[in-house]
């Protein structure tokens, strides 16, 4: 069988007419974020919501959990949905909500997002304390149970701490490398060898604010940029997580960057003068531009092994290695 094709991070607006894009793209996987300040009942209110789809559309979805379900979607033909957080919040302060979120279906959880959290600080504040007495004890019992830590959003301290803290691998699911594109969310060279000396994933953005040019980077950029960061840290540790936001309103944007912990709008990576979702690149519209990335990448003289590892091989190992107890 084929390697797989995974997108390891979106936030569309899921619909009928996405799932049918992603068909058509030939997704076999994708991690989803049902999650970004929700409580814990908030985000079983999210997770309703993903039954019924996967109740009405089970000729195109199925809920996976499991590294074997990337086979099964290859198989049956459909895409297998796997669920993380993209903040700590639905956990509140208390970690046995780890393994019922576990349990639950959650295979990803970012230890912050863009603000401190009681677990670790985002990559917007001031003073990067590092890894709270909690957060600890949480990257602890994610290792135990099979959550992976995701350390997209976090600052530099905070993610060097959760690597070394961490017993397993642990995944940058959607940043791309400083060098790159000096953006406050991506991720400095000091962190990228890190995160992938020990074994950890770091998945490419396509969100324009992740990227040189913005909205009109182009697809050579881009896949050079994978090569060459393929060349610093080796191929079998990248892979991607776009963060689409397909079909989503701008007033998600708010959602997103301010969740209830101000009244005044957070601008983030944008400007008072562009607060919404900025256009995605020419060359990455939807599910059904992966063959876009593939034919680039490969255009870089990336081995055929390589580009497959990168378009989805590499997540498929990564979720085998990092799903189950340990």
């Amino acid at each position: 069988m084929k390697a797989p094709l995974i997108d390891n991070l979106q936030y569309a607006n899921f619909s009928p007419a996405i799932f049918e894009q992603m068909r058509a793209g030939g997704v076999d996987a994708v991690h989803v974020t049902i999650a970004y300040h929700e409580s814990f009942r908030e985000m079983v209110l999210n997770l309703e919501r993903w039954n019924r789809w996967f109740e009405d559309h089970a000729d195109l979805i199925f809920k996976g959990t499991t590294a074997a379900d990337v086979i099964h979607a290859q198989e049956s033909g459909r895409t297998a949905v796997f669920f993380g957080f993209q903040n700590p919040s639905p956990i509140e302060d208390d970690i046995g909500l780890v393994e019922i979120c576990h349990q639950l279906g959650i295979r990803f959880m970012q230890l912050s997002y863009n603000n401190q959290s009681l677990l670790a600080t985002g990559c917007y504040e001031d003073d990067d304390t590092g890894l709270t007495r909690m957060g600890r004890a949480v990257v602890a019992e994610m290792n135990r149970v099979g959550m992976v830590i995701d350390m997209s959003h976090s600052a530099e301290r905070s993610t060097l701490e959760a690597i070394d803290h961490s017993t397993r691998p642990i995944a940058i699911t959607h940043a791309n490398p400083h060098w790159w594109h000096p953006a406050l969310r991506n991720k400095s060279d000091r962190v990228l060898k890190a995160l992938t000396g020990a074994g950890g994933m770091l998945g490419f953005s396509v969100y324009p604010h992740h990227l040189k040019g913005g909205s009109d980077c182009s697809l050579d950029s881009f896949c050079q940029m994978i090569a060459e960061a393929a060349a610093r840290y080796g191929a079998q540790n990248l892979g991607i997580g776009t963060d689409l936001c397909q079909d989503q309103p701008d007033s998600v944007v708010e959602w997103m960057r301010v969740g209830r912990w101000t009244k005044a709008m957070d601008f983030g990576e944008g400007s008072a003068a562009n607060a919404g979702f900025p256009p995605m690149p020419d060359w990455f519209r939807d599910n059904r531009d992966f063959g876009n990335i593939r034919r680039g990448l490969t255009a870089t003289g990336l081995s055929a092994a390589e580009v497959d590892g990168i378009m989805g091989g590499n997540w498929h190992r990564f979720y085998a290695q990092g799903f189950g107890p340990s």
